[in-house]
């Protein structure tokens, strides 16, 4: 019945390393706290499951429920939200009105994380809403081509709670544009019905001309999980490795950071795993051709245009 934190790491991830060691600090302070390790890509199933996409991420579990979770390397976060759930039970009111501001300082935060954000049960492929609330909302955004990035609340019961009183919103889905809440399901059908939702929300462009778009954004263009200075997998870590030998200059894109791109380039380009290397808009490869090419002596002069 007691806080158990699960850490998804990697060996080949130096943050990780440093997380394990405010753990192991962590765990001799609260004795109390079960604290475990889970190597991410060892447990691929799992990783799943918990939609972990980058490491380190921290899961927080009471009665067997998953009660919070932190992505990435902050020390600070993860002290804090640890003390936090161990001593939930005894929260003093001083503390409780540090918990309620942090929390409105996230809520802020992922209100405002894209220019329209919808809170919704489930994701805009998988809703999970009994009477389709949300199902309907997302169609709607869709038949609009309005662009929109989305938060499931079923993932975070903290943010669940929190918005309902932070907007002073009872129920889900909810629509915020540009940090303001539009409202739910019955609001944006009316605004559809007065043909005032195209003004209101921001239209997508097409994806097709996005993906161009990014592909051609530099003559050499690395699509992987992280970036140059962190990568946040074994395979992308690698093909950072063999693209720095060579000396060529080249732009990553973070496809961790937009699940729109990081579909849709699969199916673009015919290619279903990441990295993907792409040279003046055409693709070379995943890690394995990049490896193939730099043994062969041809990595240099198609990084150049030359071949």
């Amino acid at each position: 019945r007691s806080l158990v934190v699960v850490h998804f790491w990697a060996p080949w991830a130096p943050q990780c390393a440093q997380m394990n060691e405010v753990m192991a600090a962590l765990a001799k302070e609260h004795a109390q706290v079960t604290f475990v390790k889970l190597e991410a890509e060892a447990v691929p199933e799992v990783s799943e499951k918990y939609e972990i996409s980058s490491v380190p991420t921290f899961l927080f579990f009471k009665n067997s429920q998953k009660v919070d979770r932190l992505d990435g390397a902050h020390a600070p976060e993860l002290t804090k939200k640890v003390q936090r759930h161990a001593s939930s039970s005894s929260i003093s009111a001083g503390s409780n009105d540090i918990a309620k501001e942090d929390l409105a300082v996230r809520l802020k935060k992922l209100i405002n994380a894209a220019p329209c954000m919808l809170f919704m049960k489930g994701s805009p492929k998988e809703p999970r809403c009994g009477k389709s609330f949300s199902k309907q909302m997302v169609e709607i955004l869709n038949k609009h081509g309005i662009s929109f990035s989305s938060f499931d609340i079923f993932s975070d019961e903290e943010v669940r709670q929190g918005l309902k009183t932070y907007s002073n919103w009872p129920t889900y889905p909810q629509l915020y544009v540009a940090g303001e809440l539009i409202g739910g399901l019955d609001i944006v059908k009316e605004l559809e019905a007065s043909g005032e939702l195209d003004t209101v929300c921001p239209k997508a462009c097409k994806l097709e001309d996005k993906l161009k778009a990014l592909i051609n954004k530099a003559p050499v263009m690395l699509f992987m999980k992280g970036n140059k200075q962190m990568a946040k997998c074994g395979f992308s870590k690698q093909i950072i490795e063999i693209i720095n030998s060579t000396g060529v200059d080249y732009e990553t894109f973070d496809i961790l950071e937009d699940e729109e791109v990081r579909q849709g380039l699969k199916t673009y380009s015919n290619w279903p795993t990441y990295p993907q290397l792409y040279v003046k808009g055409d693709l070379v490869g995943g890690l394995d051709i990049v490896k193939e090419l730099k043994e062969n002596g041809e990595l240099l002069p198609i990084l150049k245009g030359e071949n």
